[in-house]
């Protein structure tokens, strides 16, 4: 079972480790278009709307991205202030519950949503409303989803890695 559980969770991990970087490697290119379209707009009174939709599109890829990779590495906002006084067990169960109620149903309709909304914007060509845009605007959607389906699978590592918290034996059962 143990050898079953980690050999579910690295995968899944190593994909979202790699998506995380691959996210964050976006980063600079946002900063420098975001500089460059407050520059032409406040320096010479001049905004183009590609560069605008170019930050939404670039913002878009990091975030999703790297919200399976976030979570993977606890960089997420916790609501639970006294999970730091809980025992590894404890804060397994919470977590595993956490997953089960919350996480996993609420991945599964977004993708399933988002799905959706990408095969409609798909299927007629959608691109952005303004003459000048960005066409494409179904693939910033299609990113939705790949982003939505990698926080589902890191709950699913979650899921496993916190499974072998609890089959690892007692403190009291090992003396």
């Amino acid at each position: 079972m143990r050898r079953f559980l980690q050999g579910l969770a690295s995968p899944i991990e190593w994909l979202n480790e790699g998506a995380g970087i691959a996210g964050s490697l976006v980063l600079p290119f946002l900063m420098l278009v975001v500089v460059g379209n407050v520059v032409l707009r406040y320096g010479f009174g001049f905004g183009l709307v590609e560069l605008e939709e170019l930050q939404w599109h670039l913002n878009a890829i990091t975030v999703m991205l790297c919200l399976g990779y976030a979570y993977r590495h606890d960089a997420h906002v916790r609501v639970d202030v006294l999970r730091e006084r809980w025992s590894p067990r404890r804060r397994a169960w919470i977590e595993i519950a956490g997953v089960l109620l919350f996480l996993l149903p609420f991945t599964i309709g977004i993708a399933w949503f988002s799905w959706g909304s990408f095969t409609y914007s798909w299927s007629i060509g959608e691109g952005s409303p303004m003459p000048s845009g960005l066409p494409a605007r179904y693939l910033v959607k299609l990113l939705m989803f790949v982003g939505i389906v990698l926080l589902l699978l890191q709950g699913i590592a979650a899921l496993a890695r916190n499974a072998l918290i609890l089959l690892e034996p007692r403190k009291a059962d090992r003396s």
